[in-house]
């Protein structure tokens, strides 16, 4: 058997949700980008599941196909030494002239294949249809997308089509190449239940078979689901033309997510109502095995149950997360060390393929909804140019037979971790497992300098992320004496350093100006020097107050920094010593960051003042880029995991002066606004001055959110009381009568029904 080998894949979804279609080709940006696939192929990847999608190349006629992407594209590849696994269709229904359930898909997509096989007949590995069962549930039984249906014989009607059209389609390329093979894809995982929805666990374990059972020609007369598909529509004839004519896989292409496995459960009343379905039968919840499961994560098993059942060389096809850059890290090392086990007991694994190399959009709302969520992979594509995280760092490694390594990998993946489980449960004895797997070595913290807002918000959330942490504030550790820095990093060791100390009182530093420089400068180059010396990544922060406020757009990271008050130049210089005390820190410039994460900010300041009846004054010609502080912290210790370095503005996207900025969060959280009253700067009677105009915007990647979506966020924080400081309670009541939008489990992909 051949060395695992790492493969890749680009998510390329056109699918069609009434009459709008979603693109992730166009979204991605990879539509207009050649260069892309230099950045993979320097990855060590080659082979690369690619797409020559029907929907694009031919979307009005097959007497009408442009070639000219898929030419470009495939030539290029085919330079570069990579194999493409080539496909047709993916989780689309064809082109506007068919959809699943017509019979001119099954002719149409054939008809199509073969003049791909025409046109690059060197091409040996084809998809034609990825997911056939997935999209057949997702178009046919729940409704998400075209043609909506919601019924078992839309559902069969959609499965059958796509395998026709599979069977005929490989039949039309090996009229053209003998020699090539269909990589078949589909989502696999195992369905859980009580004991009195046993039977319903049962069905759904067959029926995830069904597309690899049709192609191989297994749904003979005594299939356990013949008669099923047959009281739905399925005729005995087109069942019996698989059993005769099989067009079995040359590789089972397993797509497996932590939302695969699922477990079904009677008892509603302990789960969230969005769990709440049924079956006609039965009313149950339906939802993740992992968050209810105890014990280690079990879902790697169905590689060695796909090789008992059908013996054919296996791939994981699709190896992703929805999650914190650490969390996708120790997926991929998961899945990496699941195939080689899988491999060591005598299944035939042969690649692991991270999925999305280029990132997704939307599939949190499984590509319902443009809303603009989007998931980076190997490479993240929120600038002009595609930028590597640590993904593409660990997959090169692994492209090179070296082990995976990280300092976050030390920690196991909140699948394993306690923390995972979410509700109650009944469980089969036969379903539970030991404990979480050992930690192979003490895992080396980060540490995190103040413990001001800042500084409790990095440590939420690298408790929220399973992120070994130290918050040490001034009274444990003095960043500006180079001795205390030396003993502390010498006795925690740590992989990383976080400077969220600092001096905050703009106005006061006009008369402190020694404090100020002492902190945010000397501190600053203390904490840097040491880091360097040791060879520890290190993050600081600056302000948006480096800024003069001359422009009228938002200030890139390559501006010129020209400070008007001591703060600002405090911060500028502390800025300027990077280069040479750390040229390997990443610096952070942020701006006027709220949340229900940090302390008394301005957004709390006002929301309580009026509130309660009382007057409140906000700045109405001072132009700012307002950051919500959980998007913040998140983004920044996802640059810090990758390894970035240099300067990088991280603030949601959006400018406005204060008083709008206070009058949205008021408006949001139902705080009436009679009493905010607008102050323009030149009466504020302030110390310092400050620049009219200081919104951030970026040339390296708006990693943030818009700011809309941010104060929904916010409000909706307000609303569940996730604010106690504030007195709020009146506001609640009637806030909570309003549409709330909750924020996104960052674990929240690819749910599957």
């Amino acid at each position: 058997m051949r060395n695992l080998e790492l493969w890749g894949g680009l998510e390329c979804t056109i699918n069609r949700v009434r009459h709008s279609w979603y693109s992730q080709l166009t979204r991605s940006g990879h539509e207009r980008r050649l260069g892309d696939l230099d950045l993979i192929a320097s990855l060590g990847i080659r082979t690369l599941r690619y797409p020559v999608l029907w929907e694009r190349c031919a979307p009005h006629s097959l007497t009408q196909i442009d070639w000219s992407w898929a030419d470009q594209r495939l030539a290029r590849l085919r330079e570069l030494h990579i194999r493409p696994i080539v496909g047709l269709v993916h989780h689309g229904s064809g082109p506007a002239y068919t959809d699943l359930c017509q019979p001119s898909f099954v002719s149409g997509l054939a008809e199509f294949a073969g003049r791909v096989a025409q046109r690059f007949p060197w091409v040996e590995n084809y998809t034609p249809v990825n997911e056939p069962l997935t999209t057949a549930r997702f178009s046919g039984l729940y409704g998400h997308w075209y043609p909506h249906g919601s019924d078992a014989r839309t559902f069969v009607r959609a499965l059958l089509n796509q395998c026709a059209a599979t069977r005929l389609a490989m039949q039309a390329i090996r009229r053209i190449n003998p020699a090539a093979r269909l990589v078949q894809t589909d989502d696999l995982g195992t369905t859980y239940s009580s004991e009195k929805l046993r039977y319903q666990a049962d069905f759904d374990n067959e029926r995830r078979w069904l597309s690899w059972d049709l192609l191989s020609g297994r749904v003979e007369r005594t299939h356990p689901l013949r008669a099923f598909l047959e009281e739905n529509g399925a005729t005995a004839a087109e069942l019996d033309a698989f059993v005769k004519a099989p067009c079995p896989p040359d590789i089972l292409g397993v797509n497996h997510y932590v939302t695969s496995d699922r477990f079904l459960d009677e008892a509603c009343h302990a789960y969230p109502p969005h769990t709440w379905g049924g079956n006609g039968r039965e009313r149950y919840a339906d939802v993740e095995a992992v968050r209810v499961l105890p014990g280690a994560y079990r879902g790697w098993e169905v590689l060695r149950a796909a090789w008992q059942r059908y013996r054919i060389p296996i791939a994981l096809t699709e190896v992703h997360i929805g999650c914190t850059r650490e969390e996708q890290l120790r997926w991929l090392k998961d899945a990496w060390q699941a195939a080689l086990k899988a491999r060591s007991d005598g299944c035939h694994i042969v690649a692991v393929a991270p999925w999305a190399l280029l990132g997704s959009f939307d599939w949190d709302s499984l590509l319902t909804r443009s809303e603009g969520h989007y998931e980076s992979g190997a490479f993240d594509c929120r600038a002009a140019a595609p930028r590597p995280t640590a993904l593409a760092a660990l997959m090169r490694r692994l492209c090179l037979g070296e082990p995976a390594e990280h300092p976050v990998l030390a920690t196991p993946g909140w699948w394993h971790a306690p923390r995972k489980h979410l509700h109650g449960m009944r469980l089969p004895e036969e379903a539970c497992s030991t404990g979480p797997p050992r930690r192979t070595r003490a895992p080396q913290p980060l540490l995190i300098c103040g413990a001001g807002s800042l500084g409790q918000a990095l440590a939420r959330a690298c408790t929220e992320r399973g992120l070994e942490h130290r918050l040490l504030g001034h009274s444990e550790l003095d960043i500006c004496s180079a001795a205390a820095v030396e003993t502390v990093l010498g006795e925690l060791r740590p992989w990383a350093v976080v400077n969220a100390a600092g001096y905050v009182k703009v106005d006061e530093a006009e008369h402190e100006r020694a404090a100020c420089y002492r902190v945010n400068t000397a501190g600053t180059r203390t904490l840097a020097v040491a880091s360097a010396r040791r060879r520890v990544r290190l993050l600081t922060f600056s302000s948006d107050l480096v800024f003069g406020g001359t422009e009228q757009a938002p200030y890139l990271e390559s501006a010129d920094v020209a400070p008007l008050n001591v703060y600002g130049r405090s911060k500028a210089a502390a800025e300027a010593l990077l280069s040479s005390c750390h040229a390997e820190a990443l610096c952070i410039r942020t701006a006027a960051f709220f949340g229900y994460w940090g302390g008394s900010d301005f957004l709390v300041r006002a929301l309580q003042r009026l509130d309660a009846g009382e007057d409140f004054a906000a700045l109405d010609d001072v132009t700012v880029s307002p950051t919500y502080l959980p998007d913040l912290v998140h983004a920044a210790l996802d640059l810090l995991v990758d390894g970035e370095r240099g300067i990088w503005h991280l603030a949601n996207r959006g400018a406005l002066t204060w008083a709008k900025f206070a009058l949205q969060a008021a408006q949001r959280c139902g705080v009436e606004t009679e009493m905010l009253r607008a102050l323009p700067l030149a009466r504020a009677g302030l110390a310092a001055p400050r620049p009219r105009y200081s919104a951030l915007g970026s040339e390296r990647g708006q990693l943030l959110p818009e700011l809309d979506d941010a104060l929904d966020r916010f409000a909706h924080a307000a609303r569940e009381s996730q604010l106690p400081q504030w007195r709020l309670h009146c506001a609640m009541r009637r806030a909570a009568q309003a549409p709330s939008r909750p924020g996104r489990r960052p674990d929240a992909l690819r749910p599957s029904a």
